[in-house]
């Protein structure tokens, strides 16, 4: 089950005419006073995702990247991990650099957990079965969750981020009950933040290319 199906299962989606409402927020940002940043930017992800739907990747990652550019301009981290995961549903060329982006982003800051979850869950996706970096971006989902997730939402989100450590599990090192479940953990220090964590950086130095859209020092070096 990907994080979507999750989210489907919680929440029914209804059926949305999304060329109806692309056009209605095209008409609302060309109506939308210049100085709204934040506004302009919600509404450009907004048709970034009516665009996806729509199956057009390149429409879609032009109102994304120029709705990321505006969230940094407003220091809002949990926009910017959004846009990023549009860019990189649109599968262009740079799909991989925006989600190391949207990641560190997601990580970094005390966003929303699911955005995160999401974007972990992308990484997991593209990782080969045996190599290390899907269970560290899964044990760092079941991290970010506890960490961050609401009384309301952490038994449902906690259950989604176990069932994905487990799924990794299975397809690393064939891990097919509990106590192999626990050794393989300890085996590779999932269970360890300050182990884990750098690793995942490491990983996302790889992904990005070294192409990162915003200066990381600098913003860490706002963190408290």
């Amino acid at each position: 089950m990907s994080f979507q199906d999750f989210k489907n299962s919680e929440e029914p989606q209804s059926n949305i005419d999304w060329l109806s409402r692309l056009e209605l927020l095209t008409v609302r940002l060309q109506t939308l006073p210049p100085n709204l940043n934040v506004e302009r930017a919600y509404l450009l992800l907004e048709m970034g995702h009516a665009e996806l739907e729509l199956e057009h990747p390149e429409a879609a990652w032009e109102n994304a990247e120029s709705a990321f550019v505006l969230f940094l301009k407003v220091e809002d981290w949990e926009g910017a991990a959004q846009a990023c995961d549009i860019l990189y549903n649109t599968h262009l060329e740079n799909a991989l650099i925006a989600l190391a982006n949207g990641i560190w982003l997601g990580v970094t800051f005390p966003i929303d957990p699911e955005i995160t979850a999401v974007l972990l869950e992308h990484l997991v996706d593209e990782t080969t079965s045996n190599a290390d970096g899907a269970a560290v971006a899964a044990a760092t989902t079941c991290y970010i969750i506890d960490l961050r997730a609401s009384k309301e939402k952490h038994q449902a989100l906690s259950f989604f981020a176990d069932q994905l450590l487990g799924r990794v599990a299975m397809r690393h090192s064939q891990i097919d009950n509990q106590t192999a479940f626990q050794e393989w953990v300890q085996r590779l220090e999932l269970d360890e933040p300050s182990k884990f964590l750098p690793r995942l950086a490491q990983i996302l130095e790889v992904v990005s290319q070294n192409n990162w859209w915003f200066d990381r020092d600098e913003l860490r070096a706002r963190l408290p």
